[in-house]
């Protein structure tokens, strides 16, 4: 490259003073010549700001001054952020001096790629990926996310399995390399989705707008996960049900998304009597809430533009995940029919 892109990495943080801890060092120890690295503090009320201003001088601080969520908060830092390239980097995430440069490289190879992400591994046990975004996020026709090496709660070891770069569906939040010009054209995150697949709403306007989303295998991360929500969390529950139906309104076309909501909701009803069953009774009625506040916005109007080009539709995958998973008892990527992805 004769032209080195400005990066900015902006860390979004809430109350997270021992993940900033315990992981700024390493973000610190990254290489590449044009670089920022920012702490975006969402209304923490622990000693965040103190810590990072006493420690580490050279750190940008921007404060929000309230917790607007993972949605919120970046979109109201990034406001404030100039650069060709942001990574947006959760506070709990190890990385490796030279991990930036091979995702750059690759975006800056193409210029439909919109946003790519490192590979993913767990920071507890470094020879298995991590639930949120492994080797690349991918998502079925139902609107169920998984990924190339985590299937639901099937997390594979890192065998060299998925050592080659690729075009995914979507890239995860933990660590994700996004354009700043293809962030502004498609007006950062949706502030309704708070947190959780808010990345993967993004991705996937940005693919409807004509854009790719790759997987960088030559660049890995190891995260802890977990930070703020915990899965047993009834709150994630919520989100988690509302945010997937609320994808899939705005980023399907019309007669196909009434189609695919309706048979949510019957697949969610089946969620909520086992969340019952298994005396998860605040899980269950997280579920029921989160379709009630999805009726409310029914008929929101949405702006996403729909291409009709089927390249767009690049890692999803035709069946039902739920289907390959508990029916067929196909418990990895690599199981999968590989012809059944678009």
């Amino acid at each position: 490259m004769n032209y080195t892109p400005k990066v900015a990495i902006v860390i979004l943080n809430w109350n997270g003073v021992e993940h900033l801890r315990t992981f700024l060092p390493s973000v610190l120890s990254s290489v590449w010549p044009n670089l920022d690295i920012i702490v975006g503090d969402n209304g923490s009320t622990d000693e965040s700001v103190a810590f990072v201003k006493g420690l580490y001088p050279s750190i940008r601080i921007i404060e929000t001054g309230a917790n607007y969520g993972f949605t919120g908060g970046y979109n109201k830092v990034l406001e404030q952020v100039e650069a060709d390239y942001y990574i947006l980097l959760n506070s709990d995430v190890e990385v490796h001096p030279g991990w930036i440069a091979p995702v750059i490289e690759l975006m800056e190879g193409d210029p439909l790629i919109a946003a790519a992400a490192p590979k993913i591994k767990a920071y507890l046990q470094k020879d298995s990926f991590e639930h949120a975004g492994a080797a690349g996020g991918f998502i079925d026709s139902y609107g169920y996310p998984f990924c190339r090496g985590r299937v639901f709660y099937e997390i594979e070891q890192d065998k060299g399995q998925y050592e080659q770069s690729g075009e995914i569906f979507w890239a995860s939040g933990a660590a994700l390399f996004i354009k700043k010009k293809c962030w502004d054209e498609a007006g950062g995150f949706d502030d309704r989705f708070f947190a959780h697949m808010e990345e993967i709403d993004l991705c996937w306007r940005l693919k409807n707008m004509g854009y790719k989303i790759m997987y960088c295998a030559q660049s890995e991360v190891f995260h802890l996960g977990g930070g703020t929500l915990n899965t047993e969390n009834p709150f994630k529950t919520y989100l988690n049900f509302r945010n997937n139906l609320l994808l899939l309104k705005k980023n399907l076309p019309y007669w196909r998304s009434l189609y695919v909501i309706t048979t949510r909701y019957f697949m969610d009803f089946m969620a909520l009597l086992r969340f019952i069953n298994e005396g998860k009774r605040k899980d269950a009625a997280a579920v029921s809430k989160a379709h009630r506040n999805f009726i409310r916005h029914l008929f929101h109007s949405e702006k996403t533009i729909i291409h009709k080009d089927k390249s767009r539709l690049k890692g999803m995958y035709k069946g039902s995940i739920i289907a390959e998973f508990f029916i067929r008892k196909k418990r990895s990527f690599t199981s999968l029919d590989q012809k059944n992805f678009y």
